[in-house]
């Protein structure tokens, strides 16, 4: 209940900070109101600028945030339970790296071939997209081969894009990250057992063979690549209802199907030998948990770029609260992800208004301290693990 009232809070305080302040009260008038016409199908009824902002470019943004941050705790709580590792977070299987490099292969056709794309709208993609496509005009010129071939990519780019309703970038950076992670499943398979100890390392491997093809394109691109260092930093900009739309239906798959696995994690928290003796089928849990957090954290990565430590220390954080059972722990995590990641993006967007910081900067700067605590308190004689 805690957590669901801290959550609300930040919904309300999130939505109404910004360049033009809105009192809490006046935004959850606004947000009922909004409400009360989407069920009714009669519209808010609103007209003034203050309720056309919270509803259609701050309500968005919030939502999405919390959206990310939940699925980004949730796959962190189910992969650290899965590897038996405090360690995993979901990016330990390379879909940072496949959407990094997804995402890459994207601003490279948008500066081969700027007049091919269309769509966007999705946050990395709609925010720098443009950017990408105006800065590498000049560069297009000189690139007609390439362009031939880019046309190709963006003609099955769009088809993607259309499928899953997204920009170009995201659609990209989402085929990229969920590529990886089937890569790693096929690399960890060991006579038809899916060895947790190898997927790990696979991950590991897979991640940094990604992480230095997207280096060597940046060196080799040079300026035409410039936009994916903003996106490497994770950023909600342009977020829209589309974009929600995508992820909380996604969101919505992977969560049911861990919230269905809570019994199985608990017993995996004991060991695979443990929960074999408890009636677990081992094997079929381990590929719902693997597609269920690939599935959450690959759509987290498409729209917000690479966010760090929320998948890593939300779910210790809540296993000290709540303790390690599952059925507790997954909605704990999901609330807490969720919060952190709005008070982060709201953060990044008015401590400096106008300018914005990249929200990746955000959670490194208040994940790595409280990381740090974490292992100074294993240190002295405590188990990060069992809190």
């Amino acid at each position: 209940m805690l957590l669901a009232a801290a959550l609300g809070l930040a919904i309300v305080l999130a939505t109404g900070l910004g360049a033009v302040a809105v009192p809490p009260a006046e935004v959850v008038r606004v947000l009922i109101r909004g409400a009360a016409g989407l069920v009714t199908g009669a519209g808010d009824g609103e007209a003034s600028p203050a309720a056309r902002i919270l509803l259609d470019i701050r309500l968005p943004r919030v939502l999405l945030a919390g959206l990310v941050g939940a699925s980004l705790a949730a796959a962190g709580s189910a992969f650290q339970t899965l590897f038996r590792n405090p360690m995993a977070d979901p990016y330990v299987l390379g879909v940072s790296s496949g959407g990094a490099l997804g995402a890459a292969v994207a601003y490279l056709v948008l500066a081969i071939a700027p007049g091919l794309t269309g769509g966007g709208g999705a946050a990395a993609g709609s925010a720098t997209g443009a950017s990408a496509a105006a800065g590498a005009a000049g560069a297009a010129a000189g690139t007609a081969g390439a362009g031939e071939l880019a046309a190709w990519a963006v003609a099955g780019a769009r088809v993607l894009a259309g499928i899953l309703g997204y920009g170009l970038v995201p659609a990209f950076a989402f085929a990229g990250a969920l590529g990886a992670v089937v890569a790693v499943g096929r690399l960890a398979r060991v006579g038809g057992r899916l060895a947790v100890g190898t997927l790990l390392l696979a991950g590991v491997a897979v991640a940094s063979l990604l992480g230095a093809v997207v280096s060597l394109l940046v060196y080799l691109s040079g300026e035409r690549l410039r936009p994916i260092v903003f996106w490497l930093l994770g950023g909600l900009s342009g977020a829209g209802w589309r974009d929600v739309g995508v992820v909380a239906l996604a969101a919505g798959v992977g969560l049911s199907v861990l919230a269905a696995q809570a019994r199985a994690l608990n017993a995996l928290w004991l060991g695979e030998e443990a929960a074999h003796h408890l009636g677990i089928d081992v094997e079929a849990v381990k590929r719902r948990l693997l597609v269920a957090g690939s599935l959450l954290a690959a759509t987290a990565v498409s729209v917000s770029g690479i966010i760090g430590f929320v998948g890593l220390i939300v779910p210790h954080a809540v296993r000290m609260l709540v303790g390690a059972d599952h059925r507790r722990l997954l909605p704990g995590a999901v609330l807490a992800g969720a919060t952190v990641m709005i008070a982060c993006d709201t953060v990044a967007r008015v401590v400096l208004a106008p300018a914005e910081l990249p929200v990746g900067v955000i959670t490194a700067l208040a994940g790595a301290p409280w990381f740090l605590w974490l292992l100074r308190r294993n240190a002295g004689g405590h188990d990060p693990w069992t809190g």
